[in-house]
């Protein structure tokens, strides 16, 4: 149930953001129910009445439906009239004064997730720019997408490789890897319950270290560190967790005075006695 509630706020936030960057007057989408063929209309913004509201749209059908059942955007000019489409919809999207419509499928892993819609109440064409930000809104939904199933596919790995015997070294690398991505993954998850089930298992990651008193790093400088530990050039961390190279120098430099440490692999050595790291 809290990932529908997460997918339908990125949803939320792509249609606004589709607004804003075209100018549509409507905007709205929704998810494909799981087990079921078909996308409930959840989101809504510009509407001027309910009766999109919790419409259900079945693949194929209309011109969500066909979006769906062809994973790719579709549009026309004048909704009632488009001989492309078929018309289960039709009341609903008149009453809404509807004319012009689009609509792009948000897919994950060749799997359509759910639907975004723009619209005009005027009968013209949208033109490139438009659907062009409409895909772009696509995307942006279905990363956010991906990084939640990565984040609960990461969660489950990190529980099986917390605390191993001291001694393995090959499972120590394990949890550190885990412990990275976890790090890397979390700024990158809006939904603030999924972001602290992976900062928490970042601390069970860390709990086999002996903590040192008077060390307290700021969540970006552990980022960094992790990075660090990984291997990762100040370039490659920046990528990774989506900062400038000199933002991450002066994390990295932080960290560096609170530690007490003159390189980065001193850095990484005292992070990991004091208990920041794995």
């Amino acid at each position: 149930m809290r990932a529908n509630a997460s997918g339908a706020a990125e949803i939320r936030g792509a249609l606004v953001r589709l607004r804003r960057a075209t100018g549509l007057p409507v905007a709205f989408g929704g998810l494909v129910e799981p087990g079921r063929p078909r996308v409930r209309i959840s989101e809504l913004t510009g509407t001027t009445t309910l009766a999109l509201r919790a419409l259900a749209v079945s693949s194929g059908n209309g011109l969500g439906g066909k979006a769906v059942a062809l994973a790719r955007p579709c549009a026309v000019t004048d909704y009632s009239l488009s001989p492309r489409i078929s018309h289960e919809y039709d009341v609903p999207v008149a009453a809404e004064g509807l004319r012009s419509v689009l609509a792009v499928p948000v897919v994950v892993r060749r799997r359509v997730r759910g639907v975004l819609y723009g619209a005009l109440r005027t009968a013209q064409p949208l033109g490139d720019r438009t659907l062009s930000a409409a895909v772009e809104a696509a995307r942006d939904v279905e990363q956010a997408l991906v990084a939640e199933e990565q984040a609960r596919d990461l969660l489950a790995a990190s529980r099986a490789a917390a605390a191993p015997d001291p001694a393995d070294g090959v499972a120590w690398e394990q949890v550190r890897e885990a412990h990275a991505a976890l790090r890397a993954l979390a700024p990158r998850i809006s939904d603030p319950g999924l972001r602290a089930e992976l900062l928490n298992a970042c601390g069970l990651l860390t709990t086999a270290a002996t903590p040192v008193a008077g060390v307290s790093l700021a969540p970006r400088e552990i980022d960094v560190l992790t990075c660090v530990a990984a291997g990762a050039t100040n370039a490659a961390a920046a990528t990774r967790l989506g900062l400038s190279p000199e933002t991450v120098k002066s994390y990295l430099r932080a960290a560096m005075r609170k530690l007490g440490a003159h390189t980065r692999g001193e850095a990484v050595a005292t992070a990991r006695r004091a208990g920041v790291l794995p």
